[in-house]
Formats: structure tokens, sequence, C-alpha cells
């Protein structure tokens, strides 16, 4: 069976504790979107990690883990980050990648970091790790794809026809030094040697996989809100974040996907620009933000501090039915615990008109939240491991946003270990 976990807002609602925790009874996990730019913080007996490019099942040594041809993928941070796990005693992992995957090239991070400068106030927020040059070459088909390394006359052709396009860009735009074709073919031989020993036809083998009942769990990166058609565009990123791409970035039928657990936060955080209308400010937002995730909330990538505000419900309702959500995952309850009353976003008021359905961008910069106040029970209620133990107005909070979700809360995380959950 294929389960896909993903997010159902902007990123960072826990998804890699949530596959990592999976992955104890997983056989193969896959990443299928997105590259180095968001991290998936991870909680387990080696430590606390930070992943960027690697899924999060690669603690376990009867998985294997797959980079599958929608990642962007950029070797030397995946060795670089391989390299620090094994350092830290986590064994080496089976590793297999795609002969689809496309690379992120030194020239796409150059090409971010260029253009957020050239745009000042106006810039999107990147990461700057060229994740947006790379799927713009994708495809506009002028990308490296894994496959094509090893075909030395087609390689040179293509670096002098890159080379042709992208150096107008540095030395006339950004005023930058233009590409040099040899260090260009060089970067893309050492790119081929290192990938040798990983690259396989990662479709056939997980068809093969799924075949023989396998157990198969696809990790989404960022959110619903941050997919480019569905998301809160121009503010998002620029691969799919929805489960429904999960069989294209993976190269899976899409009636494989039986299971799609969309992760939320018990409260709204986001990393980045864009619109967030239960986003909350000062001195609440900041205690928010420190007692919130495993040593608060600062992005796994940037370390920038997240922005913060209260559950809402309107997004987190159209993120897990975009996402086809079969269960929820409600992430960092726990730190819900010093409220006295706790503010939830049921619906927007545009234009004077109340709804409960989520805007096209233009609409949501509009928006302004409706809030319903519930009681605190101002506990801490990490160590509790069954739902009917939790304190009454702990299960009327949970019991409220999923009646307001219409999609059944089956897991709460009450804390960062892969321990502290509760099953419902």
């Amino acid at each position: 069976m294929i389960t896909a976990v993903v997010g159902a807002n902007w990123g960072d609602e826990g998804k890699g504790k949530i596959t990592d925790m999976l992955a104890e009874h997983a056989d193969i996990i896959v990443r299928f979107q997105g590259g180095a730019n968001a991290g998936h913080t991870i909680v387990n007996n080696y430590g606390k990690f930070a992943l960027h490019a690697l899924p999060s099942g690669i603690f376990y040594d009867h998985t294997t883990c797959i980079i599958g041809n929608g990642v962007a993928l950029n070797v030397p941070f995946l060795m670089k980050e391989l390299e620090a796990l094994q350092e830290r005693g986590v064994p080496a992992p089976k590793l297999l990648i795609s002969d689809r995957v496309q690379l992120v090239m030194p020239y796409h991070i150059l090409l971010d970091q260029y253009e957020e400068e050239r745009l000042g106030g106006a810039a999107f927020g990147s990461t700057k790790s060229g994740i947006a040059p790379f799927y713009s070459d994708k495809y506009a088909k002028i990308g490296f794809q894994a496959s094509e390394l090893f075909d030395e006359e087609d390689l040179k052709e293509k670096v002098q026809r890159i080379c042709a396009l992208k150096n107008p860009l540095f030395e006339y735009l950004y005023k930058k030094p233009a590409l040099d074709p040899g260090e260009l073919l060089n970067t893309l031989h050492e790119y081929r040697d290192t990938l040798v020993p990983f690259l396989a036809d990662t479709s056939a083998y997980l068809r093969k996989a799924e075949a023989e009942g396998k157990s198969i769990l696809l990790e989404g990166q960022l959110g619903t809100l941050k997919d480019p058609d569905h998301g809160i565009y121009p503010m998002v990123t620029s691969s799919s974040t929805l489960a429904g791409f999960g069989a294209i970035g993976a190269g899976v039928p899409p009636y494989a996907i039986k299971k799609v657990i969309a992760v939320s936060k018990a409260y709204s955080s986001a990393v980045g620009a864009g619109e967030f209308v239960s986003e909350i400010f000062g001195d609440e937002a900041k205690e928010l933000r420190d007692r919130g995730g495993d040593g608060g909330e600062y992005g796994a990538t940037t370390g920038r501090p997240r922005r913060v505000g209260w559950f809402d419900c309107v997004a987190s309702r159209y993120g897990c039915a975009l996402q086809g959500a079969t269960d929820v995952a409600f992430t960092v309850l726990d730190a819900l615990g010093y409220l006295d009353e706790i503010p939830v976003c049921t619906a927007y008021e545009i234009d004077g008109e109340k709804t409960v359905e989520f805007p096209v961008t233009a609409d949501l910069k509009k928006a302004k939240p409706v809030l319903e106040k519930l009681p605190g029970w101002k506990c801490d209620i990490r160590g509790i491991r069954e739902y009917d133990k939790l304190p009454e107005n702990c299960r009327k909070y949970v019991e409220f946003v999923e009646q307001h979700l219409g999609f059944p809360i089956t897991m709460i995380s009450n804390g960062p270990g892969r321990e502290d959950i509760i099953y419902r």
C-alpha cells in the first residue's frame, strides 16, 4: 500500500516526525518533489536532526529510501547531509536515486540569489536554494537529467547551449561574471561520478514493490498553500505540494495511493512571504513562537523566525480537501497548554461578507479573521498516550477543529519524539 504524508498548510506542519514515525513499519520512503529549500525536523534516539535532501525514513536500517524523479536534486548538499548523519552514528542507508531526477546546478542557486537581490522589497522570501530557476529550466526543457550525464558529446553540446542562454542574464541583467563552459562540464562530471552508485529506475522498482504488497511512504515537502496552482500564488514554491503529484514525482499509478495523511499544526505557522490571515504579532506571537515546535518556531533550513498565528479552519479545511486527506495528523498540540483562552479562525470576512471558503490571493489580501475563543487546558500534556486521558478542554479543542475541518483527526502529536503520539 502507498501512503502519502503531506502538508495541509504553509509547510512546517511536522511532516518529518510523522514520516519518521510511520517509517518504522514501512519498507520504502520516497521524496517526490521539492529540494533542499525546506527542512524536516526529526527527534529520535540518534538525536535531533534537520533533514533537507534526504527522506525522513533514513534512520531505519530496514528501509529503502528513494529520491524520486520529481525532486530538485542538489548533489553536493545531499552528500554533505549523508556524511553528517554517518558522523553522528546513523548507519549508512540504502538509498536509490531516480535516473530521471534533474539536478540543481550552481548557477540556479546564483540566479535565485541575484533575482531576490534585484527585487529588493518585492522579493518572494526565497530560501535562495535555486528552486525556482531549477523548475523553470526543467519545464523549459533545458535542465540536466541524471541520465544525460553519460553521453559526453551531447553533454558538451548542451553545456555550450546553456551558457549561451544564461550568460546574457548574468552579464547584462545582474552585472555578474559569466558562466565558464569548461568549469560547468567539470561540475557535471563530478555529479555523474558521485551519483553512479545510487542511480536506478526507481519507478520500476516502486511498481514492483507495490505489486508485492510492500508498504511505501511518499513524503511531501511544504504544504497545500505553497502549491503553485492551488496555493497563495505567487508566494508559493515551484513544484506541486499535493499528494496527487506524488504519483508523478515518484512514478507510481495514482490509484495506488490508498491513504493520504494531511499534517496540520494545532496553530498556524509559516516561513517566507505571502498572505496569512490568522497571523499574530508582537509579544503574543513571540510567546507562541518560543513555545512551539521543539525549541521554537524557527526555519529548519534558514533559521528564520516563523510567522505564527491561530489555527485557521478555512485554510486547513481547504488544504485537507485539495490533498484528498483520508486522515489528519494534528501536531504540536502540547504548545498551547499555557493559554487561558485559545482563539480559532473559523471564517474570513471579505468586503463585509463572511465566508468559510478559501479565496484566490487577490481576495485573500482583503480577508480578516473571524475568531472564536475556546477555553484552554492550562497544563502540560506531554507523556499522555491515550486520547481519553487528555484534559477535557483539550479534547474539546481537537473535536471543535475536527468538526470545522470535516476530516478525521486520527493522530495527535503532543511532543517532538517518535513516541509522543496519540492515536484516535
